[in-house]
């Protein structure tokens, strides 16, 4: 394996790492529903030009993440010329209460259809990170993407090509969907925690979005609207 190969896996495997690494050593933001007896709670407000709490984890290059308002609508748009980063957010939710994950996103450049369980063609123009923390035993830290996929089907399910069966890839749009079209997205986390890993998820610590093209050096753009928990 070649010096390049090492360090792009090395490059991969650090994604994962960086998003672990602040709820190894830090209590992630408490919004369990006891704290908060709305039935909404908002993760992401974009719509209202709100950043706060997000920060940006870089691993190749950096990913272009901008407010922008187009038909008086405010989203975060996303832009990755062979770059890689995402933006992170540490936050309690209490699956028991509030399972629903709820977003709206819209694919403006996708990529060509890529072998995205390899890691060559592990890039997506749009996706969303669950997160729930092992502690110190990193290892069993866990996560599910809902990703746009550019090959996959609908509904398909598979392990990251770097980080492996601890962070699994549910396709939710795919290249059948429209571009430049809004889609509003309704997840119940955990009944997918447990369908996918065969276990009670009570609550997860964080949740990133990411757009990337590092792997195959091209450039693809997508918009994220407001990401929130609901009861139902």
């Amino acid at each position: 394996m070649t010096t390049t190969s090492n360090n792009k896996i090395r490059k991969r495997l650090s994604l994962f790492f960086l998003l672990i690494l602040p709820l190894l050593v830090s209590p992630s933001q408490s919004m369990a529903a006891e704290d908060n007896p709305h039935t909404s709670i908002t993760v992401g407000l974009f719509s209202e030009s709100n950043l706060e709490g997000w920060e940006e984890k870089e691993f190749v290059g950096q990913t272009s993440y901008q407010l922008i308002t187009e038909n008086h609508q405010t989203s975060l748009r996303a832009k990755a010329d062979a770059t890689a980063s995402g933006l992170f957010k540490e936050v309690t939710i209490n699956l028991k209460t509030h399972p629903y994950l709820n977003w709206r996103w819209k694919l403006e450049k996708g990529h060509p259809p890529l072998a995205e369980r390899t890691k060559d063609g592990d890039d997506y123009g749009a996706r969303i990170y669950i997160i729930v923390k092992g502690g110190l035993a990193f290892w069993k830290t866990k996560a599910i993407n809902y990703v746009w996929s550019s090959a996959e089907k609908k509904g398909e399910i598979w392990p990251n090509a770097f980080a492996g069966k601890n962070a699994m890839l549910l396709a939710v749009r795919t290249p059948e969907d429209q571009n430049n079209v809004w889609y509003q997205e309704k997840r119940n986390v955990y009944e997918d925690f447990k369908k996918i890993f065969g276990t009670e998820i009570k609550e997860i610590h964080a949740i990133a979005i990411m757009t990337d093209s590092d792997n195959s050096k091209g450039s693809v753009q997508a918009s994220y609207g407001d990401i929130r928990f609901t009861t139902d």
